[in-house]
């Protein structure tokens, strides 16, 4: 079996100047000229980034529990806190984003939609952010 021959130092499609092989990676992290298809691939895995660690911080403050009615007087001020009321309206927007938009990535990766997927992603969106802003005024005033 072979493998593909991919251009490296040496080689170059025709018309391509050759370029040196870590320049291919520096090309991931710019934001230019980017597809829908990129930006919803970053968006799920830093939302999928953000919900690990919430789950780590969560443990934390519910360890506050460990300490009877003086660690539930802590928890109920950490929790009403303005700082941990905005963190919790992170972690709405990356629960939301990653669901609607894992959403996409299923049915586009089922073949369903795919010719739509760039309207889908807009409309998803949309969602979410109406979502989010009704979380988050529901957070606040509650």
């Amino acid at each position: 079996m072979t493998t593909p021959d991919y251009p490296s130092e040496s080689k170059a499609y025709p018309g391509q100047k050759p370029r040196p092989r870590g320049r291919d990676v520096s090309r991931w992290f710019l934001p230019f000229k980017r597809d829908v298809s990129y930006w919803g691939f970053v968006l799920n895995r830093v939302a999928g980034l953000g919900l690990v660690l919430y789950l780590l911080l969560h443990m934390v403050a519910l360890s506050q529990l460990l300490g009877g009615e003086a660690g539930w007087d802590r928890f109920i001020d950490l929790t009403t806190s303005p700082v941990f009321l905005t963190l919790d309206v992170i972690l709405l927007a990356g629960i939301i984003g990653h669901g609607l938009n894992g959403l996409r990535v299923a049915l586009v990766g089922s073949g369903l939609l795919v010719k739509w997927q760039r309207q889908l992603f807009y409309v998803l969106m949309t969602i979410a952010v109406v979502l989010l802003i009704i979380g988050g005024i529901l957070i606040f005033t509650a």
